[in-house]
């Protein structure tokens, strides 16, 4: 796996809600995507309920730091996402949110296609300017995630 797809699983990982695989992980986290370090090394300090709950606050209060990409762009809708990844030959279960953050991490670092998180860059960089803005150790997962990306989609 390239290190930028490192980079993005990991990332994946780390924009998930918080539970025990994650704190399972977090040793291997650091050392794979050292991008991420600043986050892991708060996650591994902070205990399983704070960190619950401060997911829940950034993430789960309305619209302002949607992981929900088709939510970030005029117009946006989930199908697209949905046909990229049939046409990957990467089917999502019921549970799954195909413009979810994570599912698109994921769906990059498994195909190596960053044509849809490229896509919605302008989106990932309001989200992380509004999550530098709330002091969150979230914005520096994504600092990493933009980073990493590709000036233009191919």
């Amino acid at each position: 796996m390239p290190s930028d797809a490192v980079l993005y699983q990991a990332a994946a990982l780390c924009l998930t809600y918080p539970d025990d695989d994650l704190r399972a992980r977090l040793p291997l986290l650091r050392e794979a995507a050292p991008q991420l370090r600043e986050f892991a090394d708060h996650a591994a300090v902070t205990s399983a309920q704070e960190l619950a709950a401060h997911y829940d606050q950034v993430f789960g209060s309305g619209n302002r730091h949607s992981l929900y990409l088709s939510r970030w762009q005029d117009g946006g809708t989930r199908k697209r996402f949905t046909e990229v990844f049939r046409a990957a030959g990467l089917e999502l279960t019921g549970e799954e949110v195909p413009d979810f953050l994570p599912a698109v991490l994921e769906f990059t670092a498994r195909t190596g296609d960053t044509d849809l998180l490229a896509g919605h860059r302008e989106g990932l960089e309001r989200l992380r300017s509004r999550l530098t803005a709330a002091g969150t150790p979230y914005a520096s997962v994504l600092d990493a995630v933009c980073a990493a990306l590709p000036t233009r989609v191919r």
